[in-house]
């Protein structure tokens, strides 16, 4: 029987359904973790304004785990906890370097997402579904040009994200940035790659909380589904993955739930943790 603390649960492609909303079996499976004393942390590559209200508003969701790991904070005392960022100078470089390939880029800075008007009225060519669409142009802050504004900035920066419509392409910028040891270079979805300092990862950041909260690493669940889970699978006490999710990361996974759109969340929580208390 293992007594678990936390719970860090990635949000598209695990907590959330394929139209992007929290189902009611998966609220009311958090809201019973809560209630027994057991934190549950969203554990995301979105900044935390684009955490779901429908999430963020449940009482007793206090931290988050945003960017891939690149933040860690207290959302009720709006306190940034723990930081893992790309220098503003390695940033420039790195979207320098991706500007002449035919893709959607977006520096983090500050929590929100920053893109221009050559990305945001052309989302489509990018191969962004309606849900997607509809997610960016809720997190982002739209600037003529996007370097300019990271150059008078002088900030650092949490996590850039690409958006390709040709995988081809895709393939090619993402061995090109596999070369480099300073970066580390993930995906969530088929058409994207994520870049991130190289110890910003979902799973050093739950041991980072699970330190701060006084919790043993051993009483963490990690719940993903996508590549950037694969630490947070491999690092948390128990690992889960949806059925949804990457062969390679099932094969690392403690336990295999249901998919996104089946309410697996809910089942592995019901399995794994509310039984084991019965």
């Amino acid at each position: 029987m293992v007594d678990i603390k936390l719970i860090a649960i990635d949000l598209d492609g695990t907590l959330l359904n394929s139209r992007k909303r929290l189902s009611d079996q998966n609220r009311e499976a958090l809201i019973s973790c809560i209630r027994k004393g057991i934190h549950i942390v969203p554990c995301t590559g979105r900044t935390v304004d684009g955490i779901p209200a429908e999430v963020k508003d449940i009482p007793g969701i206090r931290y988050a785990i945003t960017t891939n790991g690149a933040v860690v904070e207290d959302m009720k005392e709006n306190v940034v906890i723990d930081t893992r960022l790309l220098s503003c100078d390695l940033a420039l470089e790195l979207l320098r370097f991706v500007d002449p390939y035919h893709v959607m880029y977006d520096p983090y800075i500050d929590r929100r997402g920053i893109t221009e008007p050559r990305f945001m009225n052309h989302l489509s060519e990018f191969a962004l579904t309606s849900e997607l669409q509809e997610l960016v142009r809720n997190t982002r802050d739209v600037c003529p040009n996007i370097i300019e504004f990271v150059e008078n900035a002088r900030k650092p920066v949490e996590k850039i994200n690409l958006f390709f419509g040709d995988m081809e392409e895709r393939a090619k910028l993402r061995a090109e940035l596999e070369k480099r040891n300073d970066i580390l270079v993930t995906s969530s979805i088929i058409n994207n790659l994520e870049i991130n300092a190289p110890d910003a990862t979902k799973g050093d950041a739950i041991i980072r909380l699970s330190s701060h909260l006084g919790i043993s690493p051993s009483q963490t669940m990690g719940i993903g589904d996508g590549e950037n889970d694969f630490t947070m699978i491999t690092k948390a006490g128990v690992g889960v993955v949806m059925k949804n999710g990457s062969k390679e990361l099932m094969e690392a996974a403690d336990y295999v739930t249901e998919t996104n759109d089946e309410d697996g969340v809910a089942s592995a929580i019901r399995k794994l943790v509310l039984e084991m208390e019965l």
